[in-house]
């Protein structure tokens, strides 16, 4: 059995990207498990947007991260030891694992952390992305809140993103016209030429806006805000009467202490209906949402993409790459 654990440690707040002295990597001993408690080994942590805003110290939907603490973040581990009437060596269960090798489960967190089952057709890290916390994401935030209707129009920001990707697909399923907005060339070629989007806008040329009026002939019915300031400002100067607008993020600000909203005049005109969601709030619907997607993944209708990071030590730099744009699909780091 292993003794020691590597763990990363918030010791600053970060005030841009994170630099070298936000996070501590430390060696901590594995504590041994009690009855009630299970040992898992972490295999893949989840990348996500969000980590930057819990490290911040400020009211959020979850508690900040404490300095001293270890950085939370989503993972999939493997169970290696159980004392946990639920949990057995073996089985592999996804939760907030943090940015470690190793966590113990305790009685406290057995609906913290899923089970997951095992499907030949789907890979590990499916769990953190289709059929996890961003594809759960896209379906609840697309379907619950924008209420999609064949033949309108969902402009997707952060469209090459975790989740952006999955909104976009789940959007043509039902029908509509869909725009994605990506940050480059290669990003946007593989929203249209293998996704199935209607148009891809590389908000980088300098001609991204007259390109998404040309995308959007007839308006745009749907927004799905991961990104706001300018970019979310030229959708919704393109927004018809009574449209949607989903706020799922506002990644453009996360590393400002700026909160990346545009102007709320459009929203008067127009007579937009804003909404924010936490898929927290549909927790009961996971299931189905999850045979959902597991079945469309099976049929060929959706498809994702990983880039993959080897190595606990590079997760730091795994973030900073989210909030440069270097990924394609879902960030995951692999020990």
């Amino acid at each position: 059995m292993p003794t020691t654990n590597r763990q990363w440690f918030l010791a600053h707040r970060p005030t841009g990207l994170i630099t070298p002295d936000v996070l501590q990597l430390t060696e901590s001993p594995i504590p041994s498990i009690s009855e009630g408690q299970a040992l898992a080994k972490v295999k893949y942590l989840s990348i996500d947007p969000t980590m930057r805003v819990w490290m911040a110290d400020f009211p959020q939907y979850m508690p900040p991260v404490q300095i001293g603490e270890v950085m939370r973040a989503f993972g999939l581990a493997e169970i290696i030891e159980s004392r946990h009437p639920n949990f057995k060596k073996g089985d592999k269960v996804s939760g907030l694992t943090g940015l470690q090798e190793y966590v113990v489960l305790t009685g406290e967190e057995k609906r913290s952390f899923q089970k997951l089952p095992s499907m030949p057709f789907l890979s590990d890290t499916n769990f953190l992305n289709l059929l996890g916390i961003n594809g759960l994401t896209a379906y609840f935030g697309l379907l619950e809140v924008g209420k999609p209707q064949s033949g309108e129009t969902l402009v997707v920001s952060a469209a090459a993103g975790a989740t952006g990707s999955i909104v976009g697909q789940l959007g043509k399923i039902h029908g509509c016209r869909v725009v994605g907005i990506a940050g480059t060339d290669e990003k946007c070629k593989w929203i249209k030429d293998d996704l199935g989007f209607d148009a891809a806008i590389n908000y980088k040329h300098a001609d991204w806006k007259s390109q998404l009026a040309a995308a959007t002939p007839k308006g745009v019915d749907i927004d799905f805000e991961n990104v706001g300031g300018e970019i979310m400002q030229a959708v919704l100067d393109r927004m018809n009467l009574h449209g949607r607008v989903v706020l799922c993020g506002l990644i453009s600000g996360y590393t400002k202490h700026d909160p990346g909203l545009a102007s709320f005049g459009q929203i008067i005109i127009k007579r937009l209906r804003v909404e924010g969601f936490l898929i927290m709030d549909y927790v009961l619907k996971f299931m189905d949402a999850g045979q959902k997607l597991g079945m469309w993944k099976m049929t060929g209708k959706l498809k994702d993409r990983q880039t993959i990071v080897k190595g606990l030590e590079k997760a730091p730099e795994a973030i900073n790459m989210l909030f440069r744009g270097e990924n394609i699909g879902k960030l995951i780091v692999e020990l």
